[in-house]
Order: structure tokens, then C-alpha cells, then sequence
């Protein structure tokens, strides 16, 4: 097998969709003649862990290189933090840290990397992110051992609202940057045909087929043993998987309940709405402000292996986003559960993917009437047994055994190049 080297910040035992897109990767790649070989941190200072994730990752047997740069023995999870409060810290820390909070990093990564490239032939390089500061050591490793490389966007980087640039400087350099990894890489990946259209269009030296579109997808292994999760007939049961992250809001959602609540007080004996993934306060407390308690049940944090089985054990599942810029994971998880979904999410690529699968309700993420309506819709349905199913083809395309061949051919291709 040929070898390539995955440099991902962001790996197991860190929890969170980040990590799977990676994890999954580096699960099927041995299925397409290449042996991954991981590069990550030690860094224990993060938001959530998963033990089934790691647990799956050591069944793997692959070799992972942690840099010791912050190795206490003892794993730390901190609370979603406030929005306002992410903002400032953010600020701050892009204020200082060029392309991002995880520069830091990249000297730790550069010094084991050494140990991997002595114990290894690397063949081709292959660095995710965010962090951006990994696609810069996979440039500066490239550089030192004449190795090619694939940099795979998760989020887009200069053009996107949520990355903090504090001073025109700092978008500036970012861009700089950008533009040097776009030229010596051998080719970018992206998760949407909007992030490809947004490089195409900022950095015209680009070719169309500089830029390979890999979504997100599921992984059918881990629905095997969840598809025999019972749902109980007793409720109508919507669930919420994952963060609401940044200026993410359940409040229209919830106000839409209350709304149907009080058109048809008797959908409050069979409703449970299920909240699974971490919540900020300000969100729980509209639980209390909208007088929900006993409709939305929170369940917090899981491990992935358990919040497969909430999507499974529920009737319809919630997507909610407010803009067209990022792409959850937990979409294509949804996907893959074949579930019925209530997407409150605004025009763009995310209502297109939601239309294709042919058991969504799409609504506006604000319109509490609409919202409202498409519950109702759903709920009598339900009643009657008659829940809408999706397009089997259209699910099958992001089983991510599939997407790690057309990953698998971008590797190939990067050594041929070379």
C-alpha cells in the first residue's frame, strides 16, 4: 500500500462532526490501497470526547503521531460557551494568531512529523481543516521532503462570515496565505458546490478541476445495530442532533410549538421534541420562557454511537440553520436514517440537498406560521402512519465508504502529478 500522512488537528479522542468526516476517512482508505498514517495533537482542552469514536479508531490498528505539547493524562470539557462571549474570544485570539488560535501548534506538529518521516515512506500528504494552520505544516513538510499534497476545506477560510479577521491586515495575510496553499498544493477539496464556487471565484488561476467537491456523508456501519432501536408509537417524536452553533437559535422553533400547542392543546399529549448535543443556557432557558418543559426533553451530550441511535428511535428529525455558508454533518446523518426532516433553513445548496431527498419540509428559519404548519403537517401523518420516505439513490451517493474512493483518487492523482 502507498502511504499517506493525515494531518488533523481535530481527531479522536475530540468528539463532535469535525472529527468524523477525518476518522471515517481514515477508516476506509485501506479499502482503496493506501495506509493512512495520522498526525494530530495531544490537546486536551476541548469541547466534548468520544470514547465510541476512539473506540473506534484503536479497532482501526493505524499508526497515529501525537505531539507532546500539551499531554496532562487528563481529558478536559469545557461548556458551550455564550455567543457574545465565543465572538470576543475569538477576536482575540485570531488578533494574535495568524491564520488562526492553533498557530501555536504547528511547531509541536513540525518536530513529530520528523519521527514520522524516519519511520516512514510518505507518498502523498493529506491535511483537513479547520485548523488552517494545518494545511501550513502540510506546505512546509511538502517543501522539506518533496512530498505532494491535498489541503480538504471544512469550512470555507477567507470568505466565510463566521472566520474573525480583526483587521484588514490579518484578512490580508489570511488571503495571502490562502492563495500560496492553493497554488502548491496538488489539488483542494471541498464539502458543497458553494465553497467551490466561492474559491473559483476569488482566485482565478484556479481550474474547475482544481477544486473536487467530497461532501459530508454517513457511515452505514454505524446504523447497523441502531436501525433495531425501537420507536415508541406512544409520542410524535422530533429530534435536534448537534450544536446550535453561533447565532444558531431554537426560540422560532419552539415559538412554533407553542404556537400549535395553542391551535390543538390535545398534540401536547403525544409531541416530544428532543434536544441531543450540547446547549447553550440562554437556550435552555427558553425552554421555561415559551413554557415547554414538558414537550422538549434535553438529552445533552452523547457519544456518536448513541446520538446515531436517538435519530432511529425518533419520527422526524429538526435541521435548522440560518445561513447557506456553513454545511452541518449531522445533515448527511440525517440522510443516512432515511428519517423524515423539518428543515427551517434559508435558500441556497442546503434546501436543494434537502429538496432531492424527497422527505423534507423546508421552511423559512424565521417563519414561526410556516414552521408551525409543517409540524402539523408531519404530525398528522404520523397519525395515519403515512410519514413521508426519501429517494434511496439519493441517500446511497454519501455513503462515506464511497466518498473515501473519490478522496482515494485524489491522492493517486497528486502522485502522478508529482
Amino acid at each position: 500500500m502507498r502511504k499517506c500522512l493525515v494531518i488533523a488537528y481535530y481527531f479522536p479522542p475530540m468528539g463532535l462532526s469535525g472529527v468524523q468526516r477525518t476518522l471515517k476517512f481514515v477508516k476506509y482508505l485501506r479499502d482503496y490501497n493506501w495506509e493512512p498514517i495520522v498526525l494530530t495533537t495531544s490537546n486536551e482542552d476541548y469541547y466534548a470526547y468520544d470514547d465510541s469514536l476512539m473506540a473506534e479508531l484503536e479497532a482501526m490498528d493505524i499508526q497515529v503521531y501525537r505531539t507532546k505539547d500539551k499531554q496532562t493524562g487528563k481529558k478536559k470539557s469545557n461548556n458551550l460557551p455564550n455567543y457574545q462571549f465565543q465572538k470576543l474570544g475569538r477576536f482575540f485570539l485570531n488578533f494574535f494568531n495568524i491564520p488562526d488560535s492553533k498557530i501555536k501548534w504547528k511547531k509541536f506538529a513540525l518536530k513529530t512529523a520528523e519521527k514520522v518521516f524516519k519511520e516512514n515512506e510518505i507518498d502523498v500528504i493529506f491535511a483537513t481543516a479547520p485548523p488552517f494552520t494545518d494545511f501550513l505544516i502540510a506546505n512546509d513538510l511538502s517543501e522539506k521532503y518533496d512530498v505532494p499534497y491535498v489541503i480538504d476545506y471544512r469550512d470555507s477560510w477567507t470568505d466565510n462570515q463566521f472566520h474573525y479577521f480583526p483587521t484588514p491586515y490579518h484578512r490580508s495575510k489570511s488571503i495571502k496565505l490562502e492563495n500560496e496553499l492553493l497554488r502548491t498544493s496538488s489539488s483542494a477539496i471541498v464539502i458543497s458546490r458553494h465553497a467551490k464556487e466561492l474559491l473559483l471565484k476569488r482566485y482565478k488561476f484556479l481550474s474547475y478541476d482544481d477544486v473536487v467537491i467530497i461532501p459530508h456523508g454517513f457511515d452505514s456501519e454505524d446504523f447497523v445495530m441502531s436501525k433495531e432501536v425501537q420507536v415508541d408509537k406512544n409520542y410524535f417524536v422530533i429530534t435536534h442532533s448537534g450544536v446550535f452553533q453561533d447565532n444558531r437559535t431554537p426560540k422560532y422553533f419552539f415559538k412554533a410549538i407553542q404556537k400549535l400547542i395553542k391551535k390543538n392543546p390535545n398534540i401536547a399529549k403525544h409531541l416530544k421534541v428532543r434536544l441531543v448535543g450540547m446547549m447553550r443556557k440562554s437556550h435552555l432557558k427558553m425552554i421555561k420562557k415559551y413554557k415547554l418543559d414538558s414537550i422538549v426533553e434535553v438529552i445533552g451530550f452523547v457519544n456518536h454511537s448513541e446520538s446515531v441511535k436517538y435519530l432511529f428511535s425518533s419520527d422526524v428529525l429538526w435541521l435548522m440553520l440560518n445561513d447557506d455558508i456553513r454545511t452541518p454533518g449531522k445533515l448527511w446523518e440525517y440522510f443516512g436514517s432515511k428519517k423524515p426532516i423539518i428543515a427551517t433553513i434559508p435558500d441556497g445548496s442546503m434546501k436543494q440537498l434537502c429538496n432531492q431527498y424527497k422527505a423534507s419540509i423546508v421552511t423559512n428559519p424565521k417563519d414561526i406560521d410556516d414552521i408551525s404548519n409543517a409540524i402539523d403537517k408531519l404530525y398528522k401523518l404520523w397519525q395515519e402512519n403515512s410519514l413521508p420516505k426519501p429517494d434511496d439513490k439519493f441517500v446511497e451517493q454519501f455513503d462515506r465508504k464511497l466518498l473515501t474512493e473519490s478522496l482515494a483518487k485524489q491522492l493517486s492523482s497528486a502522485i502522478n502529478i508529482n
